[in-house]
């Protein structure tokens, strides 16, 4: 077992310092941190007050108080009559409730290797320490570990939308059943990814390729950090494999693009001329109710002077496919009204902001070796098999880190 390592961690005025058997990924990012997380952690033990100059993450008394209120917001008489604002009151709660178990958990480990720690110490033989005793540590340090790592991304998720959900867009690029195979794959990852992370998952749109594959797919994910997170994934997806569709077996390239919109509050109000928008219905595909395939209920709406275009065909009916399809479409148009506004604010400032959007960003190779490497970060991963799987958090929170210290694209 490697030699321990002395990780600082302090309270406002009251400076500690303890040893932890932390991965080594968080170890090695440490020592370029200016303000590394583990000050937060011990911040979150001793008090439940912000202090001036440092931001609190975790509030438990106010989590509490959050929880309180929302509980009795959900009982009050009528509280179903509006389904969609009652939808988002049961999701805000259940995102506080995760939180503040979040923190008591945290709390818990982080005593408990404490604990091990000081056993540890006292048990030691020179430099050796009991096999079963460094075992346990080491449990324990991976479980504050990834809890840490958790709760450094809602540390640097200070965008205006990053902490709401998201709705994320799959197309194939060129390549037909090729490309529009590795769009399914990349629909399969986000899903796993959201199904580990305890995110729920609506599906607005689907189309299915005609061999294999979809030609487009469009999701709302609801979670914590939804955007935030997802935000990273924005831009074009390579994919390098001996093709299953090739009889001769030979090595192909696909592409596919992921766009990533938040879902904005149904209480923002977004300005469309009613005159700016080409409406159209069609049958909606794929297995469903009785009324799939039978009338025309998916709707499909076209912002003409931005050419943005939205669909749903989730809903059973018209309206609510309409309705669903323009709450996707403020979306859109409001976040490329935001983005104007940085692009704006960076010309001003002389700042080169970085090109993401429609660009490579990340590959994944099957053949003839397997390799996962972010364009944007140098961050690779040999295991291709688990990225597939949705093990992506490693890519996000690289990319977020290098980001937040201006460390992006060779900066």
């Amino acid at each position: 077992m490697r030699p321990v390592a002395k990780v600082h961690i302090g309270l406002v005025g009251h400076a500690r310092l303890h040893r932890v058997y932390f991965p080594d990924t968080w170890l090695r990012r440490q020592k370029d941190r200016p303000h590394p997380l583990p000050n937060t952690v011990t911040f979150w033990r001793f008090t439940a007050r912000s202090s001036p100059g440092q931001g609190t993450i975790f509030d438990p008394d106010k989590l509490k108080q959050d929880i309180v209120a929302l509980e009795e917001t959900m009982r009050a008489p009528g509280f179903w009559d509006d389904q969609s604002q009652a939808q988002e009151v049961s999701m805000r709660y259940s995102r506080v409730r995760n939180r503040l178990e979040d923190f008591e958990h945290l709390a818990v480990q982080f005593d408990d290797l404490e604990a091990f720690l000081e056993m540890a110490d006292e048990a030691a033989v020179g430099e050796e320490v009991p096999a079963d005793l460094a075992e346990e540590i080491a449990r324990l340090s991976e479980d504050v570990g990834s809890i840490l790592e958790r709760l450094e991304e809602q540390r640097l998720f200070t965008g205006e939308f990053d902490a709401g959900d998201a709705i994320v867009s799959i197309h194939p690029g060129a390549g037909g059943t090729e490309s529009q195979d590795w769009a399914e794959m990349l629909l399969r990852m986000y899903l796993r990814w959201a199904q580990d992370r305890g995110f729920t998952v609506e599906l607005n749109e689907a189309s299915e390729g005609e061999e294999a594959g979809i030609k487009s797919v469009t999701f709302t994910v609801h979670g914590d950090n939804a955007y935030g997170l997802l935000s990273t994934e924005r831009g074009v997806h390579r994919l390098v494999r001996m093709s299953p569709f090739d009889a001769a077996a030979r090595r192909h390239t696909s592409f596919a693009s992921v766009d990533v919109t938040p879902l904005v509050d149904g209480e923002v109000h977004v300005d469309i001329d009613e005159k700016d928008l080409r409406i159209e219905t069609y049958r909606s595909t794929g297995a469903g109710g009785q009324h799939v395939n039978k009338t025309d209920s998916a709707v499909r709406i076209t912002h003409l002077p931005t050419k943005t275009v939205v669909q749903c065909q989730n809903e059973r009916s018209q309206i609510q496919n309409r309705e669903v399809a323009m709450r996707m479409l403020r979306s859109k148009l409001l976040l490329l009204e935001h983005e104007k506004r940085e692009q704006e604010m960076a010309r001003e400032k002389g700042e080169q902001k970085e090109i993401a959007w429609g660009s490579q960003i990340r590959s994944y190779v099957l053949a003839p070796y397997t390799l996962v490497k972010d364009h944007r970060t140098n961050y690779e991963k040999g295991n291709v098999d688990a990225v597939l799987d949705g093990a992506i958090d490693e890519f996000i929170r690289e990319y977020v880190w290098q980001r937040s210290t201006g460390k992006l694209g060779g900066c």
